[in-house]
């Protein structure tokens, strides 16, 4: 089977689901010219390991990182598969090009759900740690915020920084706000995760369920709630975020799967923010892309290991949890549900 990766083409993404040293490791791959640029990996690099360039969607197993953009909806065909994060949740014009093209898509974002979610792990560490930088810089005057500097100073409080989740994104969030010295407060719906955060980060406070005034109160919030496959609860009203103190900042990492709150809409790397009721939102969608270097190591490493199997046509448990469509028919039992398929 041939293996294809193309460039990806959304705004400022640069990753790339294999590197030349994966591609090493595979037979029949065909690389997009450019395709990892981006991240420092030339086209001749990737020859060198056995690559030919060439378009990347005429192979039988395309492997991409970010899901399907309105100038690809067409490059799928039926008997093709798409190994991705695929995001079809949100989106209905996309879900309607996958099921219309007949292909197979398994999703990065569901594979292992019942377990680890293996692949989309490491990219939601690398964005809990990119929401409290990217939180930092909303509230800086010149973007809109209320000019917080989160440590605070001598003689002078730090930020109240509160974090809507304590899963993967959550913890990863915590440990860059408890290192600064913000005022941290994690909000989850249950307290299975806050032993074990106690013990690293023991001068937080943890609540479960509502607490409107923390959030209220807060400089910055961070949206980290994630069910694997569903769409994001809307945890924020618009009613609650006037509440906010103008010029406070909200960070919501689960806007892949359509946000944490009613005023949340997708931005992008070229315009990553905009103000509404007052408080900067932060919603782009691909955030590890901007760092993409390291995104790419660490994703390629999830990853190669399920594109062995594909190209050999082998599934296995954790592999058939990331099948969402397949010839024209939603698969995926929570998509069909938050979707109507």
């Amino acid at each position: 089977m041939r293996i294809g990766v193309p460039r990806e083409i959304k705004d400022g993404e640069s990753r790339v689901a294999l590197t030349p040293a994966g591609v090493a490791s595979l037979s029949g791959v065909v690389v997009e010219p450019g395709a990892g640029a981006g991240v420092g990996f030339s086209d001749a690099q990737y020859q060198a390991a056995g690559a030919t360039l060439g378009n990347a969607w005429e192979c039988e197993l395309v492997v991409k990182v970010k899901e399907l953009q309105p100038a690809e909806y067409r490059r799928p065909r039926r008997g093709q598969t798409v190994f991705g994060f695929q995001h079809f949740g949100p989106d209905p014009e996309l879900l309607g090009a996958a099921l219309a093209s007949g292909a197979r898509f398994v999703a990065f974002e569901t594979v292992g759900q019942e377990r680890a979610l293996p692949i989309l792990s490491p990219m939601s560490a690398i964005a809990g740690r990119l929401a409290m930088q990217a939180g930092a810089w909303c509230l800086q005057k010149q973007n809109g915020g209320s000019g917080v500097l989160l440590p605070g100073l001598d003689g002078v409080p730090p930020g109240k920084v509160v974090i809507l989740g304590a899963g993967n994104v959550g913890a990863n969030a915590l440990a860059m706000a408890y290192g600064i010295g913000a005022w941290v407060t994690v909000i989850a719906k249950t307290e299975r995760r806050f032993a074990t955060l106690r013990e690293s980060y023991p001068d937080v406070v943890y609540r479960t369920g509502a607490d409107p005034q923390a959030i209220a109160d807060a400089d910055l919030v961070i949206g980290g709630v994630l069910t694997p496959g569903q769409l994001s609860p809307k945890l924020i009203t618009r009613e609650l975020l006037r509440r906010m103190r103008a010029g406070s900042a909200l960070v919501d990492v689960g806007i892949d799967q359509g946000g944490i709150a009613e005023t949340s809409r997708p931005t992008s790397h070229s315009e990553p923010i905009y103000v509404e009721e007052g408080v900067v939102h932060y919603c782009v969608p691909n955030m590890p892309a901007a760092c993409a270097r390291t995104a790419s190591l660490a994703l390629e490493r999830a990853v190669l290991p399920y594109v062995r199997m594909l190209a050999k046509d082998e599934w296995d448990d954790e592999l058939r949890t990331g099948l969402q469509v397949d010839a024209g028919r939603v698969v995926h039992a929570q998509l069909a549900r938050d979707t109507g398929k």
